[in-house]
């Protein structure tokens, strides 16, 4: 396997993109290799032939001579199974949105989910070949959102149904000024963003056809979205592409980063991705429990569990989103108890130095909301890094 082209991926990335590191380690169960390389790990034996579930104890280490280690769990299998996402392929069952949840990963329990296993591998893997544990910080910052829709009023269909609820000041002062409108928050989401000054600020747009799981759709050519659009690359704004619900992949013309609608993502939908030339995914994360979906903070190169192809798609972890924290049918968290459990999240990835990946919706910062209030003090967080 020392030619394996994902072998050889994963033990650059171990490494933390230091190829000259990885080209010490051996991925082998012959001990002879320890004569020219300082760290053997062994296989368990079934990377490319078929699936089962890791090892989740600790790592078994062995040291038989000075600076000679042996690492007898695979952790290059464990890197495989969980940033493929061949977990989805070992275990069938789905929640109502056709995803798979949380609730059924075998990192569920015990918190398991929000400590990042492989990066903890890598860490063990860098000491193991004397090497220097990579500094506390943050690789990137991901401030993203999105947007599900510009407006409460200002569509036909808003207006009528704000009306019936009597809502009329709303309405006439939302068809007067956009500003105006509950849901028009971008102004202040736009500053808030700036205070994490080393932040890349993205925002996913709808492309979708509006119907279904994909409503409500705005009007890509209309006034509102054109001058939305204007304000945000005024700011320094990555637009993305807001993926459909039902597994719709626009072409590549408008970006190359991707996020699914509802974070509903399968394996098929991310070969599309890959097959249509997107080279960015940030759909990577659990709707129904914050944390480390792919078991690292960093960011990796997909591989295909199917076809066993180290695919150019990069997946970025998603390590918080906020309806994920309030709403009633996923975590049901107070504002304070959300905050302590994004502050130890936050921590890790920086302990890692890996990349903290935030989605907050405009539709989140509602007078009814805490998220508006908790966004403001997770970024007064981040603000000096």
């Amino acid at each position: 396997m020392a030619n394996d082209p994902i072998v050889n991926y994963i033990l650059t990335w171990l490494c933390y993109g230091d190829e000259e590191a990885a080209k010490r380690i051996a991925y082998t169960d012959d001990e002879r290799a320890l004569e020219t390389h300082d760290l053997i790990i062994v296989p368990n034996g079934h990377l490319g032939k078929d699936l089962i579930v890791p090892e989740l104890k600790r790592p078994e280490v062995e040291q038989p001579a000075k600076n000679k280690t042996i690492i007898r769990t695979d952790i290059v299998y464990s890197v495989f199974f969980f940033t493929s996402r061949a977990e989805e392929l070992v275990n069938p069952k789905r929640d109502e949105h056709g995803r798979f949840a949380a609730r059924f990963s075998l990192m569920h329990s015990k918190s398991r989910l929000q400590i990042p296993r492989l990066d903890e591998y890598a860490r063990l893997v860098l000491k193991q070949l004397n090497l220097p544990l990579p500094e506390s910080g943050f690789g990137h910052i991901y401030l993203t959102h999105d947007i599900d829709a510009i407006s409460q009023y200002r569509s036909i269909r808003g207006a009528i149904g704000g009306l019936r609820r009597g809502e009329t000041k709303q309405v006439f002062a939302s068809l007067r000024d956009i500003h105006q409108d509950p849901l028009y928050t971008f102004p202040w989401m736009t500053e808030q963003d700036k205070r994490v000054r080393h932040a890349d600020v993205i925002y996913f747009v709808k492309r979708t056809k509006g119907k279904g799981f994909d409503y409500p759709q705005y009007r890509l050519w209309g006034r509102d979205f054109k001058r939305l659009k204007h304000m945000l690359r005024h700011n320094n704004v990555y637009l993305g592409v807001h993926g459909s619900y039902y597994g719709e992949i626009p072409p590549v013309q408008y970006s190359k980063m991707f996020r699914t609608h509802f974070l509903r993502s399968t394996i098929e939908n991310m070969q599309q991705l890959a097959d249509a030339g997107y080279t960015d995914d940030f759909t990577m994360g659990f709707a129904d429990e914050v944390g480390f979906r792919l078991q690292t903070s960093r960011a990796v190169r997909w591989i295909n569990p199917k076809t066993m192809q180290l695919t150019s798609l990069t997946l970025h972890p998603l390590t918080i989103m906020d309806c994920t924290l309030s709403n009633a049918n996923y975590m049901s968290l107070t504002e304070d108890e959300a905050y302590f459990l994004c502050e130890r999240l936050i921590d890790k990835v920086r302990m890692h130095h890996g990349d903290l990946c935030l989605l907050w919706h405009n539709t989140s910062f509602v007078s009814n909301s805490y998220h508006k209030s908790l966004y403001s003090k997770l970024l007064g967080l981040l603000a000096n890094e």
